[in-house]
């Protein structure tokens, strides 16, 4: 698996979404992505992300900019989790972890000294033609959507 690098073509995917359909990158060509992958539905870090993009959801579409979340939780958790938290865009299941493999934020994580394998807080900003334009790895979420947003703003 090599890392993917800023002006990279995006590996194509389509997954499950939640409300039972399917989603495919390839097919929102000619709009800008924000594809941020995430831990878990409703933990506390991930509720916080979710209901900034959501806080933010309509810049991003002034930014000609659609928001898409992506974690191997399933579609019946990321129902309940949209529900629960009023989240205004898409969150696609990877319980495979293809996708998440493709784009290396499937990572080796420490926690009080125990390793395990867990889901990076990473979001790759798409250009329209399908390249990646920004990469944000290990997010720390305060201010982060924000940054997002400029940047969207300005590609």
């Amino acid at each position: 698996m090599t890392a993917l690098n800023i002006g990279d073509n995006t590996p194509d995917f389509t997954l499950p979404s939640d409300g039972g359909t399917e989603v495919s990158l390839s097919a929102m060509r000619g709009k800008k992505i924000v594809l941020y992958f995430y831990p878990k539905d409703d933990t506390s870090g991930c509720t916080s992300q979710a209901q900034q993009f959501t806080l933010h959801n309509d810049e991003f579409v002034k930014a000609d900019s659609i928001i898409i979340g992506v974690s191997k939780d399933s579609i019946k958790s990321h129902d309940k989790f949209k529900a629960k938290y009023g989240i205004s865009f898409a969150l696609l299941s990877d319980e495979s972890l293809d996708v998440a493999n493709k784009y290396g934020v499937w990572v080796e994580k420490s926690m009080y000294g125990r390793k395990y394998m867990g889901m990076e807080r990473a979001t790759f900003l798409i250009d329209a033609s399908g390249k990646i334009a920004k990469i944000w790895r290990k997010v720390k979420i305060t201010g982060h959507v924000e940054e997002v947003l400029a940047t969207a703003r300005n590609i």
